[in-house]
């Protein structure tokens, strides 16, 4: 199985003792998706803050399924393509002492086999 990051980062996948399993450099190519805002006149009228509602339009850099192939990329590339089932994206974040995420534990797909 290949599995090609395309995210914009490194990403490393660690152990519940902290210890680096996989280290997946990014492939240079980033998959990306367009957010569209709406602001929501009904629930900024009722509380007097703006409120807007997102959602996922159009995704880019994103490569037709390949047999043997997985691609990394961030969540919500993965949640605006439901149907692929070859898309990964890094699940519970791991930071360091400063706070700052530093990698992840495991990887989240989309269910089913690739």
């Amino acid at each position: 199985m290949n599995l090609i990051n395309l995210t914009p980062h490194t990403v490393i996948v660690w152990s519940e003792s902290r210890e680096p399993l996989l280290i997946i450099p990014a492939s240079g190519q980033v998959a990306r998706v367009s957010m569209a805002t709406t602001q929501d006149p009904e629930l900024t009228l009722a509380t007097g803050l703006p409120v807007v509602t997102v959602s996922a339009g159009q995704v880019t850099g994103l490569p037709d399924p390949q047999a043997g192939v997985m691609l990394l990329v961030s969540m919500t590339v993965r949640v605006a393509v439901p149907h692929r089932r070859d898309v990964l994206s890094p699940g519970e974040l791991v930071r360091g002492s400063d706070g700052q995420p530093i990698g992840c534990r495991g990887l989240v797909g989309n269910g089913g086999a690739a």
